[in-house]
């Protein structure tokens, strides 16, 4: 065994992780409030040593970085494994290696025995508090080694962090929260979809029962993978907790050849002594700053109009033409042509794979198009969904083997599509020459929306072997190679909505489809879920049709507007619906976001704790010089009165102006003392503590405040 420190002390802002390397397996025995420099890391195996329990093992079993079997861990193995001989499933290594600076360290494990080696990447960004980490497990003996589960890092949980919070849903209806709590034993969520998914996001939180948004301990926990995964929380008999995520593998997925190695996707990780919008902003720093490559300061993120519920897939020149007009003329900044261009797509049931413009629609290509667009001042996007097939297609009837199929297995039917298999080198390129070709032809395109629409039922490849883990990193290459050669385009991660919302396919894009609904009630709890990990600029947030097309509900465009907001605005509605009044206030909410958006998309998120009948929240420049509130009234209060508003996240030394200043128009339902109050300056201490008395409101409306330094 080689010689090396006894302890790894990661520091952040305000965070430390101590890592304990003394005995042959690597842990965590610290992570929380930042250690002062003078602190000593010996007594912490002191104060945290385990006594020999009651019928127990007399030397208890490591809860390290990977338990395993070989150690005698009873709990949830981080590490399970098959070799020829029969060997590798009891793997038993101790540390060899590490290396160390000062955010930074590798730590490597060797199995003498089986010969089967574990490498540690583990970072903890500074600024952020957010920790990354990931597993590689190496093949070093003459074997082959199949890797049935590796965790991306195990995570020991003091006993007081009782409360699990989820993140579920379904298809238009993502990103809902859920809360239990602990228990003995394992709360298990995995995933077998093929992509992230509407149902399990890769996300779970862990809070002391009292923390809210403001106060308490809280850690985050989120895996940045597009394909299956697995989060558990377990909690052992013996009065252990930990959390582990990690790729959730098809048996025989991953098989490791001499010298072969497999790596888990990245895990990240975040603790708060603040509350729970505190460790949002964690995530949000570390996402701008680490994955995006996307920079607002130099560009501001365009005001969208898609037309996909204006037109579906009845395509013309002239009434794309009208619509591009419409648009312009109300605000939008980016014009994004959705499902229908390419040859034979009248409806989802042909033509995907065929990326080619149809001339049957656009008899001179779509240079017509966006030279209007254009000529209006809006940037041109388009649809694609590459990862998919129709079976009426040319591409299909040319090559019925390029599709994930098992042999003797019928066929799920999901969307009249089928998926192509990216483990084939071929499908890749065709794919890679098909969008640009597009792009080439047609370089005034700045924007791509990528979408999926499926999920992957049969996840066999060519070769006959599940291909999950493989389809998705030749995605990310894909895309990759794309954006290397064309930089000047945006992607979006769309795959119905928000199916693919994860840091791993941000590392490639530019921001996320958060929902298929546009429904403004249900983009309140939608995107308040997704907040929990993505910051504003990312999330895709668009205005829709007065009478939504999923859940059938007319909300009004006030509402509508002001909840489209606070993302990545945009529009997705026929304009030539809109009456008068509509059109006004569109224009006024498009007007609005461009004036805030730096603030919107830069600044750090306080959620406001409120009743289960509204949604509030506020934004604050990082300079508290300036902020954005919404108040959200979903359902009436219970009391005959609201309660006061308190401007959570305001500077107590600074003064400010409080305005409203939205809607534009008002409509009290009796008059209150709120317009003698515009305009007027108060002190940050009062809007903090003593807040504001909230006006009488109808259901399914909202208020907007701005508040800005005064000197």
């Amino acid at each position: 065994m080689m010689s090396h420190s006894p302890f790894v002390q990661l520091d952040s802002i305000s965070t430390s992780v101590v890592i304990d390397c003394t005995n042959k397996q690597p842990r965590i025995i610290y992570w929380g409030k930042k250690l002062s420099a003078l602190s000593s890391i010996e007594p912490l195996l002191a104060l945290g040593k385990r006594q020999e329990a009651k019928c127990a093992p007399e030397i208890e079993p490591l809860l390290s970085l990977t338990p395993c079997y070989g150690d005698g861990f009873i709990g949830a193995p981080g590490l399970e494994l098959r070799s020829t001989d029969g060997n590798a499933w009891m793997f038993s290594g101790e540390i060899s290696d590490i290396q160390q600076n000062e955010n930074h360290c590798t730590i490597s494990m060797f199995d003498n025995v089986r010969k089967i080696k574990l490498n540690y990447q583990i970072s903890l960004n500074y600024d952020s508090n957010v920790l990354s980490a990931a597993t590689e497990v190496c093949n070093m003996s003459d074997n082959l080694i199949e890797v049935d589960w590796c965790a991306s890092l195990t995570v020991p949980l003091h006993d007081h962090f009782d409360t699990i919070h989820s993140f579920e849903g379904r298809w238009a209806n993502e990103f809902r929260r859920s809360k239990l709590q602990r228990f003995m034993g394992g709360y298990l969520k995995e995933n077998r979809k093929g992509k992230t998914s509407h149902d399990n996001f890769p996300g779970v939180l862990l809070s002391n029962s009292n923390t809210n948004e403001t106060q308490g301990e809280c850690f985050g926990f989120h895996l940045g993978w597009s394909g299956n995964h697995r989060t558990r929380v377990e909690s052992l008999s013996d009065g252990r907790n930990f959390v582990q995520l990690g790729e959730l593998l098809h048996p025989g997925e991953v098989k490791l050849k001499t010298g072969e190695c497999y790596q888990t996707p990245l895990m990240y990780v975040s603790y708060s002594k603040q509350g729970l919008s505190t460790l949002s902003n964690n995530f949000h720093t570390y996402v701008r700053k680490n994955l995006l490559t996307y920079n607002a300061t130099e560009k501001l993120r365009p005001v969208h109009y898609n037309t996909w519920e204006a037109i579906y897939f009845d395509h013309s020149y002239e009434t794309l033409a009208d619509l591009a007009n419409r648009a312009a003329k109300l605000g939008a900044e980016r014009f994004v042509l959705d499902d229908g261009w390419f040859k034979g797509r009248r409806g989802d049931d042909a033509g995907l794979g065929d990326w080619v413009v149809d001339k049957a629609i656009y008899p001179q290509g779509l240079a017509p198009l966006i030279k209007t667009v254009n000529d209006n001042g809006m940037e041109f996007g388009i649809w694609f969904e590459p990862e998919m097939v129709n079976p009426d297609s040319y591409l299909y009837r040319q090559h019925p083997d390029w599709i994930l199929q098992a042999e003797n297995c019928q066929q799920i039917q999901f969307r009249n599509q089928y998926v192509l298999d990216l483990t084939r080198s071929e499908v890749v390129e065709y794919l890679d020459t098909a969008i640009s070709d597009i792009l080439n032809t047609y370089p005034q395109i700045k924007y791509i929306k990528w979408d999926m629409n499926r999920d992957i039922n049969h996840a066999n490849n060519a070769q006959g072997y599940p291909a999950v883990h493989k389809q998705t990193l030749a995605l990310y290459e894909l895309i990759q190679s794309l954006k290397v050669r064309f930089p000047s385009v945006e992607i979006e991660s769309c795959s119905s909505g928000g199916a693919r919302v994860d840091y791993g396919i941000l590392r490639y894009t530019d921001r996320v489809w958060t929902s298929d609904s546009n429904d403004a009630l249900d983009r309140l709890s939608i995107q308040k879920g997704c907040s929990f990990f993505f910051p504003s600029e990312v999330m895709g947030s668009h205005v829709g049709p007065r009478d939504c097309h999923i859940t059938g509900r007319n909300i009004k465009i006030e509402t509508r507007v002001g909840v489209a907001l606070f993302g990545h605005m945009g529009m997705e509605m026929d304009p030539r619906e809109l009456t008068d009044h509509e059109a006004k206030v569109l224009s006024e909410g498009f007007a609005l976001h461009k004036q805030n958006r730096q603030l919107i998309h830069g600044g750090k998120l306080v959620r406001l704790d409120s009743e289960d009948c509204a949604v509030n929240f506020g934004i604050v420049a990082t300079d508290q010089s300036e902020a954005l509130y919404a108040h959200n009234l979903i359902n009436e209060y219970k009391g005959a009165l609201p309660p006061s508003y308190f401007f959570t996240g305001l500077a107590e030394n600074k003064n400010y102006k409080l305005e409203r200043v939205w809607p534009v128009e008002f409509d009290e339902y009796r008059e209150s003392g709120l317009s003698q109050l515009n305009g007027q300056v108060f002190s940050g201490e009062h809007l903090v503590n003593f807040g504001i008395q909230l006006p009488i409101m109808l259901p399914e409306t909202l208020i907007v405040f701005k508040l800005t330094q005064a000197k």
